[in-house]
């Protein structure tokens, strides 16, 4: 199937004004420190999550779901997507969700 003669010249004429070729720039806000995770103990998922999503995409996991599902968690984030966490470090992470989020 052909394109209409009028959908041609329309793309023609887009390509040519340049508008097609300008760069799109986004600024986006940023990130804060939730407050569940703004003390001391928190620093410890905002240094080894926060590389690789957002710190709100963690508070707003369900509560009340307890330990076992925090380290099924960082256990998933390391074999499944890489985590650069060593098992001490996903240790102190998911026992830091656990008591804050349990």
């Amino acid at each position: 199937m052909r394109a209409p003669g009028w959908l041609l010249t329309a793309a023609a004429a887009l390509l040519s004004s340049g508008l097609a070729a300008r760069p799109l720039t986004l600024t986006l806000p940023e990130e804060t420190v939730p407050a569940a995770l703004a003390d001391a103990e928190g620093e410890t998922v905002v240094t080894h999550c926060s590389a690789c999503h957002s710190l709100e995409y963690i508070v707003t996991q369900p509560r009340g779901k307890g330990a076992q599902f925090w380290k099924d968690a960082v256990t998933k984030m390391v074999n499944v997507y890489k985590a650069p966490l060593e098992p001490a470090e996903a240790d102190a992470v998911a026992g830091v969700l656990a008591r804050k989020f349990g």
